[in-house]
């Protein structure tokens, strides 16, 4: 598991009651009842290149791609609950390793389609683009319009089974590699409604099939949060594997801010919170401070992590600059003469959900993650202006902690612009400006170079003698470096290790960051493999993903793998890195006539045995540090790194068992 790796479960904060106002507020977001039937399954085109080419259909055939199939079949299912007929979505991966979704929405219609002569099941499950979300009056809001649907599920299992609930009977089909070995039959007779999917992912086309329940569960979480009332389950069935979570949060994204504010010291009590509608939007804001320095806005439409933004993103971040701005000059907290706050300024130590609903998404790219609506710009900042205007003027006192933390961020923010002008190189060519003790590398094409950031002048010297001068450079570290959660940006240029870091890297810090200048575009940790090695790994980790994180999502960073131990025997030296590896190969030669040294740090090897086990690319094992979801990255920093205490000591109780060696 790597550093960054699931989201942490806890337990949001209760709701306060709410006030009558924000009953009003909650108003769900659904149309007005409407006729669902057979008619309105229109019917785009056919499903012939999602078996040769399913990477354009679900972006990949690794776990990302093997986890949208139950994303797409549970969109369909947060569909049916933004129109007001769904309460409760059940998620099951059983013994077998299939995936069952189940909801209780109206079920997809079993009449015949008129178009193409069959029932809206099959047409639903073997015809791409075919659905109630296409002008046919079945859906107002959709998320699920967003990605490719159950036909595309259909199609990369290599068995499906669909019941439909609906019309007073049970109704089921099979397929089998999206074809239909069978019609839609109609079966015993109920009152209930709703449509369960059982599918199992084809082993011709994924890479695995083995499904994450961690990853499961953060997404499912999150569409808990996005919709307020629905129940979601999500149960693990598998030998070993036995889980089950509920998720359902009457408090909506106020549940959600406060589950994302629970590591960190909230400046006021509750959220701020507000909503604006009209017949084809709705938005959907909350927010709240807190005294860290860093910046949490996440956007969704429709439901739909927009993690580059858009239009929604704008709105809010011009009419939180604007408000702020106006409150604060309204009431002399800041002069005429002054200059106005930035917008990084007033966003340092927010934690914020942008959700808005609306009848026809525009995404923009390939990735389908920036929202392009126009209109939707004006109504976010109308929402903003008006409820956060309001906020301020009957809470002054918490008014006057927000903006004065601002202008702290701002003069903060000034100091560290100037000093990250004393750590750019002054040109590629003045070799004088890089630190004294980088032992830097000849080749000067980055692609091929790599730095190794090691702990301590010991190790140093051993990796400066045993690697390859042509295109590995080495950075010895003094110590434990800062521990940037804890501290602002102009503070942190003024630590030694870190200057000596971004001067070395070249690529500048925070919002100057540019992967393009970058001189290596391998950057491997290398501490020892003990408790105080990992804990300076973190602070390493820790400062690339708050000042330099396009390092990490473009995977720059990387974790070298120093052995534990060498067994030495008949001549012959062996090195293992882990206690299994270990007992694994003890078990082979036998225990008999033995050397075995434990490594407690890269120091004690010399040159020669530090570039054969962890330098030497043909030898090492190393690895690349990921970013699959930036806000449980966020959450488990915070945690780790943070000023409270008991979530870090929660957090320990439960893993404690997991940890297989600890030096003392």
């Amino acid at each position: 598991m790597h550093p960054f790796g699931g989201g942490l479960e806890a337990k949001p904060p209760k709701d306060s009651v709410p006030t009558k106002q924000e009953k009003v507020n909650e108003k769900r977001f659904i149309m007005a009842e409407q006729i669902y039937d057979e008619s309105q399954i229109q019917v785009l085109e056919g499903l012939e290149a999602v078996r040769k080419r399913p990477g354009m259909y679900i972006g990949s055939t690794d776990e990302r791609g093997l986890h949208h199939l139950v994303y797409e079949i549970v969109d369909n299912a947060i569909d049916e609950a933004l129109a007001g007929y769904c309460t409760h979505i059940e998620v099951v991966i059983t013994k077998e390793g299939l995936v069952s979704v189940t909801d209780n929405g109206r079920g997809i219609p079993v009449g015949i389609q008129k178009q193409v002569g069959k029932s809206a099941v099959e047409v639903a499950l073997t015809m791409l683009h075919a659905g109630g979300k296409f002008g046919g009056g079945g859906y107002k809001v959709s998320g699920g319009l967003h990605g490719v649907g159950v036909s595309v599920v259909n199609a990369l299992s290599s068995s499906l089974n669909i019941e439909v609930r609906r019309e007073g009977f049970l109704y089921t089909q099979h397929y089998v590699r999206g074809v239909p070995d069978e019609d839609l039959k109609q079966c015993e007779a109920t009152e209930e409604t709703g449509t369960k999917v059982i599918f199992m992912p084809d082993d011709q086309i994924f890479e695995t099939l083995n499904f994450d329940f961690d990853t499961l569960k953060n997404r499912l979480r999150e569409l808990a949060f996005l919709n307020k009332g629905i129940k979601i389950t999500l149960e693990d069935k598998r030998v070993g594997k036995e889980n089950r979570k509920e998720f359902c949060y009457e408090g909506g994204i106020v549940s959600f801010v406060k589950y994302l504010s629970s590591h960190k010291q909230a400046l006021h009590d509750e959220p701020i919170y507000f909503t604006q509608e009209n017949e084809e939007n709705a938005v959907e804001i909350a927010m709240q401070y807190n005294d860290s320095y860093a910046e949490n806005v996440y956007t969704y439409a429709n439901n739909i992590g927009t993690q580059e933004g858009g239009t929604h993103l704008s709105g809010f971040k011009a009419a939180l600059t604007r408000t702020v701005n106006d409150y604060a000059r309204k009431y002399g907290i800041i002069k005429p003469q002054e200059v106005a706050l930035s917008g990084e300024d007033i966003r340092e130590g927010l934690i914020a959900i942008v959700s808005v609903k609306l009848m026809d998404p525009q995404f923009e790219g390939q990735t389908k993650t920036k929202l392009g609506n126009s209109e939707i710009r004006a109504i976010v900042d109308s929402c903003v202006s008006n409820g956060l205007r309001d906020f301020l003027e009957e809470n002054p006192q918490v008014a006057k902690t927000i903006v004065e933390k601002c202008i702290i961020a701002s003069r903060a923010r000034d100091a560290a612009r100037k000093a990250r002008e004393l750590t750019r190189r002054k040109s590629v060519l003045d070799s004088t400006s890089l630190p004294g003790k980088l032992a830097d590398c000849s080749e000067k094409d980055a692609s091929l170079c790599e730095i190794f950031l090691v702990e301590g002048d010991s190790a140093g010297g051993s990796a400066k003698q045993g690697r390859d001068r042509k295109f590995q450079a080495i950075l010895p570290l003094r110590g434990k470096i800062l521990n940037v959660e804890k501290t602002r940006l102009d503070k942190i240029l003024a630590n030694n290790e870190i200057k000596s870091m971004i001067t070395a890297f070249g690529g500048g810090v925070a919002e100057d960051f540019d992967t393009a200048k970058l001189r290596y575009h391998r950057i491997i940790c290398m501490t020892d493999a003990d408790v105080d090695g990992s804990h300076i790994r973190m602070l390493m980790l820790t400062f690339f993903y708050r000042y330099m994180k396009p390092l990490l999502e473009n995977g720059h960073v990387y974790i070298a793998q120093p052995p534990l131990y060498k067994i030495a025997k008949g001549g012959k030296e062996h090195y293992v890195y882990s206690d299994e590896e270990l007992e694994t190969y003890l078990a082979e030669i036998g225990k008999d006539g033995i050397n075995l040294q434990r490594y407690k740090g890269l120091g004690e090897m010399n040159a020669g045995q530090l570039w054969d086990t962890t330098m030497n690319p043909e030898t090492r094992t190393m690895f690349r540090v990921s970013l699959e979801d930036a806000m449980a990255a966020d959450e488990i920093i915070t945690m780790l790194m943070g000023d409270k205490v008991e979530p870090r000591k929660e957090f320990i109780e439960e893993n404690a068992k997991l940890v297989s060696l600890l030096d003392l």
